[in-house]
């Protein structure tokens, strides 16, 4: 019974604190309450996240006061065609030690932080871009044999434009599955446009300041892990990525048709810890199957692969989420 009360206390407390965060963010990433909401969401579950959208739209911008209101140690990587694995993870260099014998020392790259911001990542080579698999995947990084741990929390957010751009790499899908979230920057309207003017054109410019510790954070994430959630939840949101498999007996007919590559477990383990955190971020110990639905779209349309024939008919994933929505009962029958 004191546990219970307990995780309602810390439920409670975090949804204030969620809330807090996402207003004070808010205040300087205007007009982008979901984008926020979910970059939080996917920080809290200890995934990364994928941002896309043209350029100008404050994706840095976005990384940089959620490092600030976060109290996270931020590091910006700029990714560009001559880039190399050793700019991000560091190198060994040779240095004369006191008694001019020869020292090898590691010197840390920018990956070596809290927050890492992988700004246009699709403009770097496969090569380079592939120096953050283990780091996203492990938290840690291996050079020259010996493996280094990163600090924590770690999160990698990385910014990219739309693939059909002039001078991009697309992301493997072995990459893009280490992504907890894939979040599109949508344009803003004209009244969060005229917002967006008036709080970058004045005398002043708006600033944020630390909402949360990271002791506080550390707990929070623990918090999460004891969010529950009723089997009948898992089972439904098993069936969401089998139905994403074209060769699966569960695969819906517009999966048969459209798609190459369906949901890997990744897939499912975003849909469940993501659903925890809303849950949480709503001040509920046990996540409902709104949860897992509003997480549909983030955790899944990096992770469907169409076919040829899906992009020559210009079917999007987004069409084949919704598909899903609607055809795939959650309901504990």
């Amino acid at each position: 019974m004191n546990d219970t009360v307990d995780l309602l206390q810390q439920a409670a407390q975090f949804r204030a604190d969620f809330a807090r965060i996402t207003q004070a963010i808010s205040r300087i990433f205007i007009g982008q309450p979901n984008i926020v909401q979910d970059l939080l969401t996917a920080f809290f579950a200890g995934g990364h996240v994928l941002l896309e959208g043209v350029p100008g739209l404050g994706k840095t911008l976005l990384a940089q006061i959620f490092s600030k209101g976060l109290s996270l140690r931020y590091s910006r990587i700029q990714f560009t065609p001559d880039l190399m694995p050793a700019d991000i993870l560091g190198t060994n260099i040779l240095l004369k030690g006191d008694d001019a014998t020869p020292v090898i020392r590691y010197e840390k790259g920018p990956i070596f932080a809290n927050l890492v911001l992988a700004d246009e990542i699709n403009r770097a080579t496969p090569r380079t871009q592939s120096a953050l698999l283990q780091a996203m995947q492990e938290t840690r990084v291996t050079v020259a044999g010996k493996t280094y741990m990163l600090p924590q929390p770690f999160m990698v957010i990385a910014t990219q434009n739309p693939i059909e751009m002039e001078g991009t790499y697309p992301l493997p899908e072995a990459q893009l599955d280490r992504f907890f979230y894939k979040l599109v920057v949508a344009f803003p309207a004209q009244q969060d446009l005229v917002a967006i003017a008036n709080s970058t054109t004045g005398a002043t410019i708006p600033d944020i300041e630390c909402q949360i510790d990271l002791t506080t954070i550390a707990q929070s994430k623990l918090v999460v892990s004891q969010i529950c959630i009723a089997d009948y939840l898992t089972e439904y949101a098993a069936r969401l990525v089998l139905a994403t498999q074209p060769f699966s007996d569960n695969a819906l007919p517009l999966v048969k048709k459209y798609v190459q590559y369906g949901v890997s477990p990744r897939g499912l383990q975003a849909l469940i810890m993501g659903a925890k955190v809303r849950a949480l971020a709503a001040g509920r110990v046990h996540v409902a199957e709104s949860d897992i639905i509003r997480g549909m779209v983030p955790a899944l349309q990096h992770r469907i692969i169409l076919n040829f024939e899906g992009e020559a008919d210009g079917i999007t994933t987004r069409q084949i989420i919704e598909n899903l929505q609607k055809n795939v009962g959650g309901q504990n029958l």
